[in-house]
Parts: structure tokens; sequence; C-alpha cells
């Protein structure tokens, strides 16, 4: 049994572009999950998030994490890079979702163990179609791991 399924999900967005996050948004809401999206812009931002850095040490750690490739001051490859060298963070499910169809942008990116790719589709009806399977893989198949990993 999924774990998620019992609870309210916690899904960290890593978003530059405000039209792509209220398309997620949107797409989420349609899909009728029960989530909490936290939003950040950029790559710092989600560093601090993630480690609960100030303004974010309370936030709770996130179930899964979508992240964008091509932000200012840390792109979402330093991000993935940061994530998979850290104990604390790697085990994470992160979800890659940009505008980038490069294969070596690809493999560098599953090099670095990130879950899944998503090329970002243009079409508004398939952007949240996508948001809406994302959601149901994530939250509703796939068994993640319980957010209190202090006890591990």
């Amino acid at each position: 049994m999924n774990t998620v399924n019992s609870r309210t999900a916690e899904i960290l967005l890593v978003e530059d572009n405000e039209n792509d996050v209220l398309l997620t948004r949107e797409g989420f809401r349609q899909a009728r999950l029960l989530i909490n999206l936290h939003h950040v812009s950029d790559g710092e931002e989600c560093l601090a998030f993630l480690r609960k850095q100030h303004p974010y040490d309370k936030v709770p750690t996130p179930d899964l994490i979508l992240l964008d490739l091509n932000m200012p001051r840390m792109d979402g490859r330093e991000v993935m890079a940061e994530i998979s060298a850290d104990k604390n963070l790697c085990h994470l499910p992160v979800v890659i979702l940009t505008t980038s169809a490069e294969e070596r942008e690809i493999l560098g990116m599953y090099r670095l163990r990130c879950s899944s790719y998503i090329v970002k589709p243009v079409d508004f009806d398939q952007f949240l179609q996508v948001s809406r399977l994302i959601g149901d893989y994530w939250l509703n198949l796939v068994v993640l791991p319980s957010r209190d990993t202090k006890n591990w």
C-alpha cells in the first residue's frame, strides 16, 4: 500500500516560469490529488528548502521534487548534482520537468540518478495531462519512503 495515499503529499516545484507554475497547479487541481504544492523559483532556494535553511526551517520534507533545468542563479543540473551527492537528500525522488529533449542532457540527469525525465509539452491541454499523470503515478501507484528519515 502506498504510504502517501493516507496523507497529503508534499510536492516541491522548482520552476522559474510563472506560467508553468500555474499550469502545474491547475493540472494537480484538476486531478483532485491530495497535495500541498510548494514552489521555489531557483536552485539556491530549492537547496535551502530541502536543507530546511532559513526561511524554510519549518517546511515539510517533500515526497516528490519537480525540477526544471534552466533557471537563474543555480540551475537544475547543479541542483541534481547536489541532491545526488547529499546523503540526507539522495533518497528523494526527482522528476526532471524541462523543455530540453537533448540526449546528452537526458543521459546526464539519469547519471545523476533522477527518477524520471519529462519534456514539457507546449500545448496547454497536454501540459495539464502531464501534471495529472505525474501526480497519479507518483502519488497513487509508487510507494515512496517515509518523510521521517532521521530514524533510519
